[in-house]
């Protein structure tokens, strides 16, 4: 491993027998925080569709505009779940450049990497005081957010962005011994939707095979072979699906949308991942939402 330094030191808990959904983004977008296995998939996927990698990126770029936008909105306080490994830009670095000392953001992801290298960040660059990682599942609603309380840095009665960024396009199956093999997405951002407060926003980011140039498509295709087959199954959702998963919730301009065409004013100058004349190609639709009550 090039990132944790060694690859004798996995932290506990860490399954090196087959490729991470996170490590694997991490390095497609340029990150060292991953294994050799995960490189090795990565490689393959790279090399057979070339356009992953800018994917990634315009996913990630969408992340940042995001966030640029709900601190200027007056947004202070940040939930990342899934957040995956902090590569190019984590939430609360965005955050710091709108609203210096301000925001307070909780990371959650399950993936013991993950979180370490973001408590790691943190504790070198971040505020202990307003920044926090949890290693947690998401299929808890309810737990997590008592979990997230507990730490006394986010106070959850106030506004919130939940930002659920390429997540929900991996299948969330039931917790084991639960029984069912049905996938809880839908179910899940119902539940957190219940669990914010009003004024809080929802920001998501989802793949989807409707709409995407053919070539794109045969890759999606593939893709879901090849993930399905490290234990990650993939499930593509429509533009009315993923509207769906918003609720009752208030969409924001421009609705939901290609990740490029979500707020580019809010780019930064380096941003490059923005086109406007084929953003079908980013392979994602995303959106915001307010809730109003």
């Amino acid at each position: 491993m090039t990132g944790l330094d060694q690859e004798s030191f996995p932290p506990p808990g860490l399954d090196l027998s087959r490729p991470s959904v996170a490590r694997v983004y991490d390095y497609y977008l340029g990150g060292t925080a991953n294994w050799e296995i995960d490189r090795q998939f990565a490689e393959r996927m790279m090399r057979d569709y070339p356009m992953v990698r800018p994917i990634a990126l315009a996913n990630r770029r969408f992340l940042h505009r995001v966030v640029r936008y709900l601190v200027r909105a007056g947004i202070r306080q940040i939930v990342d779940l899934g957040s995956g490994v902090p590569t190019m830009g984590h939430a609360h670095e965005i955050a710091e450049q709108i609203a210096p000392g301000e925001v307070k953001v909780a990371y959650v992801d399950c993936e013991p990497v993950a979180v370490a290298h973001s408590t790691s960040l943190l504790r070198e660059n971040g505020d202990l005081a307003r920044h926090v990682a949890i290693h947690a599942d998401l299929r808890d609603p309810r737990r997590l957010w008592s979990r997230i309380a507990g730490t006394g840095v986010l106070d959850l009665d106030r506004p919130v962005a939940l930002l659920l960024i390429s997540v929900l396009h991996f299948q969330q199956p039931p917790a084991p011994g639960s029984g069912g093999t049905e996938d809880l997405g839908p179910s899940l951002v119902a539940a957190y939707r219940e669990l914010l407060a009003p004024g809080s926003c929802l920001a998501l980011s989802h793949a989807t095979d409707r709409g995407v140039p053919p070539d794109y498509a045969r890759m999606l295709a593939d893709a879901k072979e090849r993930y399905a087959a490290t234990g990650n199954d993939l499930v593509y959702r429509d533009r009315t699906e993923i509207t769906a998963l918003f609720g009752d919730f208030t969409l924001l301009e421009p609705g939901v949308t290609w990740t490029p065409l979500w707020h580019p004013e809010e780019a930064s100058p380096d941003d490059t991942t923005i086109r406007a004349d084929a953003p079908n190609e980013s392979l994602l639709l995303a959106g915001v939402a307010r809730k109003d009550f």
